[in-house]
């Protein structure tokens, strides 16, 4: 077995400070990536040796936009290794990163219903809030009876109207899907969705568990996304600490909350709501399959 050379201590180092400036080249080109100083396809007419060894992993991470489950995504349609360095992305392989890319800015001819629930508490406002800002999303906004909170917005977080209005829009087959939840109703007007989708939108539905299965039974093509707290004890502290809900309010929530985990099988995805960005860069994802 031939033995590696012995370096002297010069040699040595000279090959660590070769390192070291090697690794703060990527970091340049990482932070250029990340602030659109350049692009992705860039690189590959760099010469440099460090970024030629740099891995391709490592640049499509740092491209504004695109998160490791959208990297995932990616290295599965193109068929590209993971392992797979600047260096060594042939042509074929370029031209097919160009169509990712030109596909992710392209939104489609008819955009996705997609219909995010899960229980009281376990963070889908905030999820779908985040959403608001992806390109090609759209959020829909709710018709409630219930009273607004403190903070809320009338038109934005919701449609606050009377029980009289949300009856006669029902009798006007004005709902998508509605149902009634402890106490108050909710519903997904059609028309703001329909031409949404007609737009080539993502429409994002947060709804409760009775409105996604009526969206199952009625718009069968529509993707149904499940949010999980990490635990119980976890759901039961973010509804108490909240401070919305009375002792009877609350009580009939943890009720639901049970009834409707249970019926988590029924979803397409089961996402755990541990950090609300990672669970907002798997919808992101999910949208473009």
């Amino acid at each position: 077995m031939k033995l590696p050379p012995t370096l002297s201590s010069a040699e040595r180092a000279a090959a660590g400070a070769k390192a070291i400036e090697a690794r703060r080249e990527r970091a340049f080109v990482k932070s250029a990536l990340a602030s659109g100083e350049i692009s992705l396809f860039d690189l590959f007419q760099d010469t440099r040796y460090c970024i030629l060894r740099m891995k391709l992993m490592d640049a499509l991470i740092s491209v504004p936009g695109v998160g490791q489950k959208r990297v995932d995504l990616i290295f599965e349609r193109t068929g590209i290794s993971k392992r797979r360095r600047i260096g060594g992305v042939g042509a074929k392989q370029i031209e097919l990163l160009r169509k990712e890319f030109l596909l992710m800015k392209t939104p489609p001819s008819v955009g996705k219903l997609i219909v995010v629930s899960g229980p009281s508490g376990v963070g889908k406002s905030t999820i779908t809030n985040q959403l608001k800002n992806q390109k090609n999303f759209w959020v829909s906004v709710s018709a409630t009876t219930r009273a607004i909170r403190a903070g809320e917005k009338a038109n934005q977080d919701y449609l606050f109207v009377s029980d009289e209005q949300f009856d006669q829009m029902i009798k006007n087959n004005e709902f998508l899907e509605w149902a009634q939840f402890t106490g108050a109703k909710y519903g997904t007007p059609v028309k703001p969705v329909k031409e949404a989708l007609a737009k080539g939108l993502n429409v994002v539905l947060e709804i409760e568990l009775n409105g996604a299965r009526q969206i199952r039974k009625n718009s069968p093509e529509a993707l149904l996304v499940f949010i999980e707290p990490p635990s119980w004890a976890e759901l039961e502290n973010r509804l108490t600490n909240r401070g919305t809900e009375s002792a009877q309010s609350l009580e009939m929530r943890l009720e639901k909350a049970k009834e409707e985990l249970n019926a988590a099988s029924e979803f397409d995805f089961v996402l755990v709501n541990t950090k609300v960005e990672e669970v907002v860069e798997e919808l992101v994802s999910l949208a473009l399959r």
